[in-house]
């Protein structure tokens, strides 16, 4: 008899701690909409920098920048149709970092497809689709570049959407 009260005491402040801890852990997962939306797109902010003008892209043609600084390259792009993320008068300008998120193999991209392709184990990443991997043997998207366009045609990327190869954080 007395085992057995120990046993159901034992169940009673399990099952108490348990649910305090569930209540505690949804207490303090509660965000406002603008960190749930910032916390979704694991946003990093890095200080602007202007990349290029709309003038100097044409359909199709990547134009080779570093962002957020000298040791992180990147492919400025204008896909000739509206895209999730894209800027400009068309929608269709977006920027990648051409680090392959697996192991940093610097990527190539191919117009026929509008992909961004990794000679190393050939990861591929459809530049249409917000750089989603689409075959390979990475474990993450590729970092996309937060754009915005000025009146005058200037492309300035304002952060990065993804860790970014080789960092341990998104912080300069």
């Amino acid at each position: 008899m007395k085992c057995n009260r120990l046993v159901d005491t034992g169940r009673r402040q399990f099952l108490r701690g348990s649910l305090m801890a569930t209540a505690g852990a949804a207490a303090s997962t509660v965000l406002s909409p603008a960190q749930a939306k910032a916390q979704a797109l694991a946003r990093v902010d890095y200080p602007a920098n202007r990349l290029a003008n709309l003038a100097d892209l044409a359909v199709n043609e990547p134009l080779d920048i570093t962002y957020p600084d000298a040791e992180s390259p990147g492919v400025l792009i204008k896909l000739g149709q509206a895209v999730e993320g894209g800027i400009g008068p068309d929608g269709d300008v977006v920027a990648f970092s051409v680090l392959c998120p697996h192991k940093g193999w610097q990527m190539s991209y191919s117009a026929e497809d509008k992909t961004l392709n990794c000679p190393g184990h050939h990861s591929r990443f459809d530049c249409e689709s917000g750089g989603q991997q689409i075959w390979g043997h990475a474990t993450q998207n590729l970092p996309q570049f937060l754009l915005r366009v000025d009146a005058a045609g200037d492309i300035y990327a304002e952060g990065v959407d993804e860790l970014i190869y080789g960092r341990l954080s998104n912080v300069l």
